[in-house]
Formats: structure tokens, sequence, C-alpha cells
């Protein structure tokens, strides 16, 4: 049997493509702690109401407040798990693409939109291929240097 390769993911530098020669990274894009809590929060609240909401629809309301609690404890235990991961993971803004972690990169000329979902950041490429950066501090900021590079690099292959 085969091991399958996403057994081997390591998040982090080690992971990431090289540069080209001559390739000049514009910023680097990393997840944030405090957003990254705050989006576990969210979820975890998220989570809360929408159980509650069963739980009565069901009439088990004297569920509600022990299935609440299960929502939260698990969105923060998920949050502990898979903090590590989050923060190694790392988005570099080049001056001919954006690179990401496992192996994973967007030309700039291949990119048909780019826009915000509240801390994250969706990139479209022109092959429908979508990737998001995720638990940005601000995620406004990193759309304008997106697509700043990219309007430099059509200038450049002009």
């Amino acid at each position: 049997m085969k091991r399958d390769e996403v057994l081997n993911y390591r998040p982090g530098p080690e992971s990431e493509l090289p540069l080209d020669e001559g390739e000049k990274v514009l910023a680097v894009f990393t997840a944030d702690k405090k957003r990254y809590w705050t989006d576990h929060a969210v979820l975890a609240v998220i989570g809360a109401v929408l159980i509650s909401t069963v739980l009565f629809w069901l009439g088990k309301p004297d569920q509600v407040v022990i299935a609440s609690f299960a929502v939260v404890v698990g969105m923060a235990a998920r949050g502990l798990y898979f903090r590590s991961e989050a923060f190694a993971r790392r988005w570099q803004l080049t001056d001919k693409r954006l690179i990401g972690p496992q192996g994973k990169q967007v030309m700039l000329l291949q990119i048909s939109g780019v826009r915000s979902l509240m801390g994250d950041v969706q990139v479209v490429t022109t092959a429908g291929d979508k990737h998001l950066i995720r638990h940005l501090a601000d995620a406004g900021p990193v759309v304008r240097e997106i697509e700043s590079a990219q309007a430099a690099r059509k200038l450049v292959a002009k």
C-alpha cells in the first residue's frame, strides 16, 4: 500500500517552494494570534446557537446548557490542537507569484480575483482554483498589496 502524500505534510518554510533566481519577496502574510482565537470564538458561539435551536426544536431544552458547553470546549480543543500548524503557515508575495504552504503557488498574472472574507483573503485563479490566506489581522491591506503586485507584474509583462 502506498503512503498518502498528505501524511508527509510539514508546515513551515521547509514545505514552501524556493524562490526563483532574482525573485524578490514583497510581503509575507502569517496568521495573527488574536484573529485566530477570535475566529474560533465566533465559531463556538455560532455552534452553540445552532445546537440550542435544534435542541429547542426537538423539545429538549434541558440539554441546551451542556450541549453549548460541549461546543465551546470542542472549539477550544480544536484551536489548541491546530494552532502550531496555523501559525507555521505563511504566504509570500513576490514580484512574480504568491507562494503558499504545501507547495502552493499562484502566478500573479493568473489571479482573476482577490477578496476579503472576514479576516481571511480568498485568491481565485483564472482556472477557478481558490486559495485562502487565513487568520489575518487585517485583510484589507493584504488584498491591496496583492492587487498592487499584480498590476505591477502586468506592466512588466507588456
